[in-house]
């Protein structure tokens, strides 16, 4: 996923499905400098992970 379009999600008040290796995630954080986004996986609010952009898929 490229930076834009990333921050678009994160911006949006629409739900739009995001994955990180199959798993639904949610994005807190977009780091476009360093292409970078700190996500929520699944439905535990403790269980983030910062990755590549590059990683993410959406849909």
């Amino acid at each position: 996923m490229d930076a834009s379009r990333a921050k678009q999600i994160y911006d949006s008040s629409q739900t739009i499905a995001v994955q990180l290796d199959g798993k639904s995630v949610w994005i807190e954080h977009v780091d476009i400098a360093n292409n970078m986004a700190t996500v929520q996986i699944g439905s535990n609010p403790l269980n983030t992970e910062t990755v590549s952009l590059e990683r993410l898929r959406e849909g």
